[in-house]
């Protein structure tokens, strides 16, 4: 896991584009939650943002309230407090 995790940064880090969706699957998996875990967190059903991360309709608000239920911040990115990026 940890590879495939540094693998993901590294290409990142190389100028690859990641979708939303990516940066998040990253977050979640770097905390070690789940999407239902999340949405449970920020108030809302895994199956409603499910369905707006699939269609990347998720608001800099909601990706702003992502952020702090995940305990980091919304940059366009996620970044923690240890210094990492997604």
């Amino acid at each position: 896991m940890l590879a495939i995790f540094k693998h993901m940064l590294y290409i990142y880090i190389g100028g690859d584009q990641m979708t939303i969706e990516q940066k998040l699957s990253m977050a979640l998996s770097y905390k070690g939650i789940s999407q239902s875990e999340l949405a449970r967190r920020i108030g809302t059903t895994p199956q409603n943002l499910n369905q707006k991360v699939k269609r990347n309709t998720l608001t800099k608000e909601e990706l702003e309230q992502i952020a702090v239920a995940i305990d980091g911040t919304w940059h366009a990115e996620f970044v923690f407090p240890d210094g990492t990026k997604i």
